[in-house]
Protein backbone atom coordinates (compact mmCIF):
# COMPACT_ATOMS: atom_id res chain seq x y z
CA UNK A 1 0.00 0.00 0.00
CA UNK A 2 2.77 2.34 1.03
CA UNK A 3 4.12 2.25 -2.95
CA UNK A 4 0.92 2.94 -4.40
CA UNK A 5 0.39 5.92 -1.82
CA UNK A 6 3.97 7.27 -2.61
CA UNK A 7 2.98 6.50 -6.68
CA UNK A 8 0.01 8.46 -6.15
CA UNK A 9 2.06 11.51 -4.75
CA UNK A 10 4.66 11.80 -7.66
CA UNK A 11 1.68 11.50 -9.95
CA UNK A 12 0.10 14.50 -8.22
CA UNK A 13 3.12 16.38 -7.59
CA UNK A 14 4.03 16.20 -11.34
CA UNK A 15 0.66 17.02 -12.51
CA UNK A 16 0.71 20.49 -10.45
CA UNK A 17 4.58 20.99 -11.90
CA UNK A 18 3.09 20.57 -15.26
CA UNK A 19 -0.20 23.17 -14.45
CA UNK A 20 2.16 25.47 -13.36
CA UNK A 21 4.93 25.32 -16.37
CA UNK A 22 2.39 25.49 -18.69
CA UNK A 23 0.74 29.34 -16.75
CA UNK A 24 4.47 30.49 -16.79
CA UNK A 25 4.27 29.47 -21.01
CA UNK A 26 1.18 31.17 -21.47
CA UNK A 27 2.49 34.44 -19.83
CA UNK A 28 5.78 34.31 -21.55
CA UNK A 29 3.35 33.83 -25.48
CA UNK A 30 0.46 36.40 -24.34
CA UNK A 31 0.87 38.63 -27.19
CA UNK A 32 -0.78 41.72 -24.45
CA UNK A 33 3.15 43.13 -23.96
CA UNK A 34 6.89 42.06 -25.40
CA UNK A 35 8.82 39.30 -23.65
CA UNK A 36 11.22 40.66 -20.73
CA UNK A 37 9.03 43.27 -19.73
CA UNK A 38 10.08 45.95 -22.50
CA UNK A 39 7.30 49.17 -23.10
CA UNK A 40 5.03 48.32 -25.39
CA UNK A 41 4.38 50.02 -28.49
CA UNK A 42 1.76 51.77 -26.74
CA UNK A 43 3.64 53.00 -23.91
CA UNK A 44 3.24 56.93 -23.18
CA UNK A 45 5.73 58.77 -25.38
CA UNK A 46 8.56 60.88 -23.57
CA UNK A 47 7.61 63.75 -21.70
CA UNK A 48 8.71 67.23 -23.07
CA UNK A 49 11.20 68.30 -20.33
CA UNK A 50 12.91 64.74 -21.43
CA UNK A 51 13.24 65.88 -25.13
CA UNK A 52 14.45 69.46 -26.38
CA UNK A 53 13.09 69.11 -29.68
CA UNK A 54 9.41 67.99 -27.84
CA UNK A 55 9.86 71.52 -25.80
CA UNK A 56 10.48 73.48 -28.34
CA UNK A 57 7.37 71.98 -30.65
CA UNK A 58 5.68 73.20 -27.21
CA UNK A 59 6.29 76.45 -27.15
CA UNK A 60 3.86 78.72 -27.85
CA UNK A 61 4.86 80.80 -31.22
CA UNK A 62 4.07 84.24 -31.30
CA UNK A 63 5.35 87.43 -33.26
CA UNK A 64 7.97 89.51 -30.91
CA UNK A 65 6.14 91.86 -28.61
CA UNK A 66 7.13 95.84 -28.14
CA UNK A 67 10.08 97.20 -26.62
CA UNK A 68 7.88 99.93 -25.14
CA UNK A 69 8.82 99.87 -21.10
CA UNK A 70 11.94 97.88 -21.09
CA UNK A 71 14.95 98.98 -18.93
CA UNK A 72 17.62 96.69 -17.74
CA UNK A 73 16.44 98.23 -14.32
CA UNK A 74 13.46 95.87 -14.94
CA UNK A 75 15.38 93.01 -14.53
CA UNK A 76 17.46 93.89 -11.00
CA UNK A 77 20.67 92.02 -11.52
CA UNK A 78 23.26 91.33 -9.56
CA UNK A 79 21.28 89.92 -6.89
CA UNK A 80 23.14 89.56 -3.45
CA UNK A 81 23.69 85.05 -2.85
CA UNK A 82 25.13 85.72 0.64
CA UNK A 83 28.99 85.81 1.99
CA UNK A 84 29.37 89.15 0.23
CA UNK A 85 28.58 87.38 -2.89
CA UNK A 86 26.31 88.29 -5.74
CA UNK A 87 24.90 86.45 -8.71
CA UNK A 88 28.06 87.28 -10.90
CA UNK A 89 30.96 86.03 -8.53
CA UNK A 90 28.93 83.09 -8.10
CA UNK A 91 28.62 82.53 -12.12
CA UNK A 92 32.70 83.05 -12.24
CA UNK A 93 33.72 80.72 -9.05
CA UNK A 94 31.48 77.73 -10.82
CA UNK A 95 32.58 78.17 -14.62
CA UNK A 96 36.04 78.93 -13.59
CA UNK A 97 39.45 77.10 -12.97
CA UNK A 98 41.46 77.67 -9.89
CA UNK A 99 39.49 80.79 -9.23
CA UNK A 100 40.74 82.70 -6.00
CA UNK A 101 38.75 85.68 -4.39
CA UNK A 102 39.51 88.19 -1.98
CA UNK A 103 37.27 89.10 1.27
CA UNK A 104 34.51 90.57 -0.57
CA UNK A 105 34.04 87.29 -3.47
CA UNK A 106 35.18 89.51 -6.49
CA UNK A 107 37.56 87.20 -8.36
CA UNK A 108 41.29 87.81 -8.41
CA UNK A 109 42.41 84.91 -10.30
CA UNK A 110 41.43 81.86 -12.46
CA UNK A 111 41.15 80.75 -15.62
CA UNK A 112 37.90 81.02 -17.67
CA UNK A 113 36.99 79.68 -20.89
CA UNK A 114 34.36 81.55 -23.45
CA UNK A 115 31.63 79.00 -24.81
CA UNK A 116 30.57 81.29 -27.53
CA UNK A 117 34.52 82.05 -28.71
CA UNK A 118 36.32 79.34 -27.59
CA UNK A 119 38.95 82.03 -25.92
CA UNK A 120 40.51 81.49 -22.52
CA UNK A 121 40.58 84.58 -20.33
CA UNK A 122 42.49 84.54 -17.24
CA UNK A 123 41.57 88.19 -15.57
CA UNK A 124 37.56 88.18 -14.56
CA UNK A 125 37.20 91.78 -15.27
CA UNK A 126 37.51 90.89 -19.25
CA UNK A 127 34.62 88.66 -19.10
CA UNK A 128 30.79 89.19 -18.81
CA UNK A 129 27.93 87.47 -17.40
CA UNK A 130 25.69 86.69 -20.74
CA UNK A 131 22.17 85.70 -20.43
CA UNK A 132 21.51 83.08 -22.61
CA UNK A 133 18.14 84.55 -22.99
CA UNK A 134 18.86 87.80 -23.59
CA UNK A 135 16.46 90.25 -21.10
CA UNK A 136 15.52 92.14 -23.92
CA UNK A 137 14.86 89.22 -25.99
CA UNK A 138 12.45 87.93 -22.68
CA UNK A 139 10.54 90.86 -22.66
CA UNK A 140 9.62 90.48 -26.25
CA UNK A 141 8.90 87.27 -25.52
CA UNK A 142 6.27 88.19 -22.68
CA UNK A 143 8.54 88.91 -19.76
CA UNK A 144 6.90 92.58 -20.01
CA UNK A 145 3.74 91.14 -17.92
CA UNK A 146 5.77 89.66 -15.46
CA UNK A 147 6.32 92.08 -11.79
CA UNK A 148 9.74 93.29 -10.87
CA UNK A 149 10.64 90.18 -8.62
CA UNK A 150 9.79 87.77 -11.26
CA UNK A 151 12.06 89.40 -13.61
CA UNK A 152 14.89 89.72 -10.67
CA UNK A 153 14.46 85.97 -10.66
CA UNK A 154 15.06 85.49 -14.39
CA UNK A 155 17.95 87.73 -14.59
CA UNK A 156 19.80 85.87 -11.65
CA UNK A 157 18.96 81.96 -12.55
CA UNK A 158 21.48 80.05 -12.07
CA UNK A 159 19.86 77.04 -11.84
CA UNK A 160 21.27 75.78 -15.56
CA UNK A 161 22.51 77.54 -18.34
CA UNK A 162 20.55 81.30 -18.58
CA UNK A 163 24.17 82.95 -17.51
CA UNK A 164 27.26 82.20 -18.98
CA UNK A 165 30.92 83.47 -18.66
CA UNK A 166 31.92 85.15 -21.97
CA UNK A 167 34.47 87.25 -23.25
CA UNK A 168 33.20 90.63 -23.23
CA UNK A 169 33.37 91.00 -27.27
CA UNK A 170 31.20 88.00 -28.13
CA UNK A 171 28.81 89.65 -25.33
CA UNK A 172 28.44 92.55 -27.07
CA UNK A 173 28.32 90.98 -30.48
CA UNK A 174 25.41 88.81 -29.35
CA UNK A 175 23.20 91.76 -27.76
CA UNK A 176 19.95 91.41 -27.29
CA UNK A 177 19.85 89.06 -30.26
CA UNK A 178 17.59 85.86 -30.52
CA UNK A 179 18.92 82.82 -32.51
CA UNK A 180 17.51 83.20 -35.61
CA UNK A 181 20.43 86.76 -35.71
CA UNK A 182 23.20 85.87 -33.46
CA UNK A 183 24.25 82.18 -32.99
CA UNK A 184 27.43 81.52 -30.84
CA UNK A 185 31.17 81.54 -32.89
CA UNK A 186 31.94 77.84 -31.98
CA UNK A 187 29.43 75.76 -34.17
CA UNK A 188 30.14 72.86 -31.36
CA UNK A 189 28.66 74.35 -29.10
CA UNK A 190 25.38 75.65 -30.99
CA UNK A 191 23.87 71.97 -29.56
CA UNK A 192 24.50 73.25 -25.90
CA UNK A 193 23.17 76.68 -26.80
CA UNK A 194 19.89 76.14 -28.70
CA UNK A 195 18.90 73.34 -25.52
CA UNK A 196 19.57 76.24 -22.99
CA UNK A 197 17.38 78.67 -24.71
CA UNK A 198 14.81 75.99 -25.50
CA UNK A 199 14.97 75.04 -21.25
CA UNK A 200 14.77 78.18 -20.51
CA UNK A 201 12.19 79.55 -22.53
CA UNK A 202 9.93 76.60 -21.83
CA UNK A 203 11.23 77.27 -17.12
CA UNK A 204 9.71 81.07 -18.08
CA UNK A 205 7.03 80.23 -20.24
CA UNK A 206 7.80 82.74 -23.42
CA UNK A 207 7.16 82.44 -26.70
CA UNK A 208 9.19 82.04 -29.63
CA UNK A 209 8.92 83.87 -33.04
CA UNK A 210 8.77 81.56 -36.54
CA UNK A 211 12.30 82.38 -37.16
CA UNK A 212 13.63 82.17 -34.00
CA UNK A 213 11.81 78.72 -33.49
CA UNK A 214 13.01 77.51 -37.13
CA UNK A 215 16.37 78.55 -36.00
CA UNK A 216 17.05 76.68 -32.36
CA UNK A 217 15.32 73.62 -34.65
CA UNK A 218 18.00 73.13 -36.81
CA UNK A 219 20.91 73.91 -33.81
CA UNK A 220 19.31 70.91 -32.23
CA UNK A 221 20.11 68.56 -35.55
CA UNK A 222 23.26 69.50 -34.45
CA UNK A 223 23.07 67.50 -31.29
Amino acid sequence: MSGKRSSTAAGIVLLIALVVIGFYLAQDNDDTGPPGGAPSATSEPAAPGDDPAAQLAALTVAPEGKMTGYSRERFPHWSSQGDSCDTREIVLQRQGSDVQTDGECRATSGTWVSPYDGVTVTKAGDLDIDHTVALAEAWRSGADKWTDEQREKFANDMGGLQLVAVTASSNRSKGDQDVAKWKPPVEAYWCTYARAVVSVKTAYSLSVDEAERDALAAMLKTC
